[in-house]
């Protein structure tokens, strides 16, 4: 490992790769995280025996995850696990407090944020700033909770004069992908990556010639390999919080940054914008100085 964000990554990247192991890989690579005392001397054999498996099928699965054997593989994982913000992340119980389950969901957010912040692919999301600010039409497509993701940063972006069309609608989503061209870009939100309507309408807009961009927490997900651009999330999991609650919150702080970013490409034209549109709804304000 490089640096301490090459550490921070080793979590983050392994649960990338999950959605590409079979169920009997996924159990071994659990069992491996849920080893309290998983360190650097854990021999192969222990591990094997511990998953049921060969330790000839360890030696695959680390490989599969992009290390070069077991022993990268411990190494990373036995460095990763030592961190603070591999602690953060504590499991939630029904008989916790509320002042517990405060603390667990706050530093479940932390912990996604600073793993995230580790892996996110800055030339992609340089890439990203750049089509959202030259592109003619910005069409954002999600369902669910990814749909008020992409109201979210319409928001954002329509206060500095930039427009986007949000669908959360499958028909409504293909109808407009339908009339997109070279010169438009479609972003496709999706926490699964694996969302049926959001990945017809992205391959329908990158059909006809517009550039597309994926907001997802799996960088190996079909939506993500079919996206000229990913910009990727981390989350653990949780069987009570599930993994969107603190992805979601990754993603918007990309999101803001997004924002931030393609407003310093225009900042006079943003600047005027923003004062433009605050001014507009300022009369709905009960602060409002008369």
């Amino acid at each position: 490992m490089n640096s301490l964000n090459d550490l921070k990554a080793v979590g983050p990247r392994i649960r990338m790769m999950m959605p590409l192991l079979t169920p009997l890989e996924v159990r071994v690579v659990e069992t491996v995280f849920a080893l309290r005392n998983f360190t650097d001397e854990t021999a192969l054999k222990e591990i094997a025996a511990e998953a049921g498996v060969s330790e000839a099928m360890v030696v695959k699965i680390a490989k599969k995850l992009g290390f070069s054997g077991y022993r990268d593989f411990r190494s990373a994982v036995s460095q990763y696990s030592q961190l603070p913000t591999a602690e953060m992340h504590q499991e939630l119980s029904l008989e916790d407090t509320s002042r517990e389950i405060i603390q667990k969901v706050f530093r479940t957010s932390i912990n996604a944020l600073e793993e995230t912040l580790a892996i996110i692919d800055m030339d992609a999301f340089d890439r990203a700033a750049d089509l959202v600010n030259r592109s003619g039409q910005r069409d954002f497509y999600g369902v669910g909770g990814s749909a008020q993701l992409a109201r979210d940063v319409a928001h954002k972006f329509l206060r500095i004069g930039i427009r986007a069309s949000v669908q959360d609608d499958s028909h409504m989503m293909l109808m407009s992908a339908a009339l997109l061209g070279p010169d438009d870009i479609a972003i496709g939100f999706s926490h699964s990556g694996n969302t049926t309507a959001v990945i017809e309408a992205i391959q329908l807009a990158r059909k006809n010639g517009a550039r597309t961009i994926a907001i997802t927490n799996y960088n190996s997900s079909a939506l993500a390999q079919m996206a000229d651009i990913v910009l990727c999330s981390t989350a653990q999991g949780s069987p009570l919080m599930g993994e969107n609650a603190a992805a979601r919150i990754a993603q918007l702080n990309i999101l803001d940054a997004l924002f931030v970013v393609v407003a310093q490409r225009n900042y006079g034209v943003a600047e005027k914008n923003l004062q433009k549109t605050m001014a507009a709804v300022m009369s709905k304000r009960k602060d409002k100085i008369v």
